[in-house]
């Protein structure tokens, strides 16, 4: 067989060569160990968990080592490309803080490397493709559909291993003049991959996440270029990621399977492999069982639900890490105000089993996130979501800054802030008892204590409320209404002898918060009322004795 001819024969209006290729991507000059990544999406309108997983494990490994992080979009398969598929993905990263230094941008490329969608690196692609054909390691195949078909059936019905390999590979070893004669009646082709792999051989393979590893080698012969003359997603990303100088690829372990026959074709290709580092699947409990975390059953599942719900970006990131790196968490309790970018991170501790998502840990670390923010970056974050989620209740926020940054302010601060807020959607509801158009009463006091007692208290505690009272005073005069209807203004004293008292001070001051706040559990009391101010806390405390 002469190659040269066949590879004229069906790609003749390729006329460059893989050394023009070489020329016009040339190697990048980089700092010695810095790594280049890219997270390479489909433009299909979802991007799940496992994507972010994936893209922050990208980020963080170029990042560290002062490489380069770059976007390709891999929009080869047109039937899964939805409109705005590429602006989708751009924002949706962007909103958790993923950005690029280079790529493919919402109208066109950035960099040097580009273009960065792989629809529009075709002659790329043909060009190596040409080139494997001359080598003699790549045919043409004119199977039709029904063919296929038919093959897969009798190797189903042979409970053989389905394939187009070995004796089903009928148009392996064709002749010239067949080819010729399909390609004169107009018929369309795919190109083939001329594997010489053995499925009784082993592979020795070593994975930046799970360590050495035995691969069986591929015995398919895999389609390398479809019948439209674009590639499938293996022979692209091999091209792609030589050019691009992609050094470390992060991908789910799903793709292990595919292993062998990315490493013939690196090799046949004459390039080097990047390192390979492929991460565990995102896991969730479900019933006390873990299973893989999925988007029919699991609203966590889409990245547009972390913005939606309100998460802070700074929270995402910093849950992340905790499930990505198993020294994160020791790390950040020995360095608790250090930048996320200070943690030196690695693929050596990483999870080689399945790496379990768990929301209520996710709220926990966004909790801690938020008490370490000020007062001014609260306001601001919340005020972003709700412009863009609730309008009524951004417009409340731009009404009055200082008196919102004020309510912000409790409790903020110190070695023990408080941590009431997981979620930017949270803070209408922490905040919403402090204005008069949302203030609803939420919680009612206990039926165990008398309505009469109740009464009482607050009746008498309206008549001796003071705004200028300092805290202590303010204290004072609600024990002194304790001692005056009966309830203990010492809780040493109450706990040694509760049978003698209707309750204790606690208990006047619960029924204080219920009238003034409208719920049980709020920020510190006398706090709370300063801002209210006294037309608030009185009308608040009549409505209640009404």
């Amino acid at each position: 067989m002469d190659y040269n001819y066949l590879a004229e024969l069906l790609y003749p209006n390729i006329k460059t060569l893989p050394a023009d290729m070489e020329a016009r991507y040339p190697k990048r000059v980089l700092p010695e160990g810095a790594k280049v990544t890219r997270f390479a999406p489909s433009p299909t309108g979802f991007l799940h968990i496992g994507n972010l997983y994936g893209a922050f494990t990208d980020e963080r490994l170029a990042h560290t080592s002062g490489g380069v992080f770059y976007l390709r979009i891999e929009d080869t398969d047109a039937k899964r490309t939805v409109p705005n598929g590429i602006a989708i993905i751009i924002e949706t990263l962007a909103k958790l803080g993923v950005t690029f230094d280079e790529g493919a941008v919402i109208d066109g490329d950035k960099g040097d490397y580009g273009p960065y969608r792989q629809s529009q690196r075709a002659e790329i692609y043909q060009t190596y493709a040409k080139q494997l054909i001359r080598e003699g390691k790549a045919y043409p195949c004119f199977c039709t559909e029904e063919e296929l078909t038919a093959i897969r059936e009798r190797q189903e019905a042979e409970k053989l291993t389905p394939g187009y390999y070995g004796e089903f590979a009928i148009w392996r070893d064709a002749p010239i003049e067949k080819i010729q004669e399909q390609l004169e009646k107009g018929m369309p082709f795919v190109l083939r991959f001329r594997s010489e792999g053995n499925i009784n051989n082993k592979l020795k393979f070593k994975d930046e996440i799970k360590g050495d590893i035995d691969v069986t080698e591929n015995d398919i012969d895999h389609v390398v270029l479809k019948s439209d003359g674009i590639p499938t997603y293996h022979f692209a990303h091999a091209v792609d990621d030589h050019l691009m100088g992609t050094t470390h690829v992060i991908r789910d372990e799903s793709w292990l399977s595919t292993l062998p026959f990315h490493i013939q074709l690196f090799k046949a290709l004459g390039f080097k492999m990047p390192k390979y580092c492929h991460t565990a699947q995102v896991l969730k409990l479900d019933n006390g069982n873990k299973r893989k975390i999925s988007k029919r059953k699991d609203p966590e599942a889409a990245l547009t639900y972390y913005h939606s719900q309100g998460y802070p970006v700074a929270a995402v990131r910093e849950y992340l890490m905790t499930i990505l790196n198993s020294n994160f968490e020791e790390w950040r309790l020995a360095n608790p105000d250090a930048p996320i970018e200070n943690f030196k991170f690695t693929t050596k501790k990483m999870s080689v089993s399945g790496s379990l998502f768990d929301l209520d840990k996710l709220n926990d670390v966004s909790k801690n996130v938020i008490s370490r923010m000020s007062a001014e970056e609260v306001y601001g974050f919340a005020l972003a979501w709700a412009k863009e989620n609730d309008s009524d209740f951004a417009s409340v926020l731009e009404a009055d800054k200082d008196y919102a940054v004020r309510i912000l302010s409790i409790g903020r601060g110190g070695k023990k802030p408080r941590k009431d807020i997981a979620l930017w959607s949270e803070v209408k509801n922490y905040m919403s008892f402090f204005y008069d158009g949302l203030f609803q009463k939420q919680d009612e006091i206990p039926e165990s204590f008398s309505k009469d007692d109740i009464k009482a208290v607050l009746a008498d505690y309206k008549e001796i409320y003071n705004k200028n009272d300092d805290q202590n005073q303010w204290f004072g005069n609600i024990k002194a209404v304790a001692e005056k209807n009966g309830f203990c203004p010492d809780m040493k004293q109450y706990k040694a002898s509760p049978e003698s008292f209707k309750g204790s001070v606690a208990d006047v001051s619960m029924f204080i918060r219920v009238a003034v706040t409208g719920r049980m559990n709020s920020p510190d009391l006398y706090e709370v009322m300063q801002i209210l101010g006294e037309d608030r806390v009185i009308d608040r405390i009549s409505a209640l004795l009404a």
